[in-house]
């Protein structure tokens, strides 16, 4: 109790002060917690447990700020967003997506990924082609499996051409139970 009132007092501080660069928190999900961070521009990270968050945590200090912090209220908002989601309740997120972590072409895919609507998907070509270049399908398909913000920004919408799931980081399990959840 203690301790929880020490990181409250702290969070708080570093929010008055402007030094909070990058909030987490760890929401439920039907493959396990998903690690939810932002920046003060937007959600900048969800990572599958798969993905070690640990890991995850350290390498958002080495490329955006060493001042990371879990802050579980400032991300209240992604996580009702995401329950609702998972519970078969939304179908679009309305939250900033801070997408400084990809740039270039893997932007350009990400960018396209969140045009795809729930419930459909489209094929890796399709979305090379529709990010600007149409000969940059595995360009497309590594872009797909380093999205920063998965779920949010939905690569599991992309199957490959011949209609088959393909790859997805947490597994090929969770991007089928994704595709189902949204076809229901």
């Amino acid at each position: 109790m203690v301790l929880d009132s020490l990181h409250a007092r702290l969070v708080a501080e570093a929010e008055r002060e402007g030094l909070l660069d990058v909030a987490y928190r760890t929401v439920d999900s039907p493959f396990g917690p998903l690690l939810v961070a932002a920046t003060p521009r937007g959600l900048v990270r969800i990572a599958f447990e798969v993905e070690d968050h640990d890991v995850v945590l350290s390498g958002l200090a080495g490329a955006l700020s060493p001042r990371v912090l879990r802050a579980p209220a400032q991300l209240d908002d992604i996580a009702r967003q995401l329950d609702e989601y998972f519970g078969g309740q939304r179908r679009t997120f309305d939250v900033s997506v801070d997408l400084q972590l990809a740039r270039g072409f893997r932007r350009a895919v990400l960018d396209r990924l969140r045009a795809i609507p729930y419930g459909s998907t489209q094929s890796y070509a399709a979305v090379a082609a529709a990010a600007g270049n149409a000969r940059a399908v595995r360009a497309a398909a590594s872009a797909c499996s380093h999205n920063p913000v998965p779920i949010v920004v939905p690569c599991h919408r992309v199957v490959r051409s011949d209609g088959t799931i393909g790859q997805y980081l947490a597994g090929p399990a969770a991007k089928q139970l994704l595709l189902s959840m949204e076809s229901a």
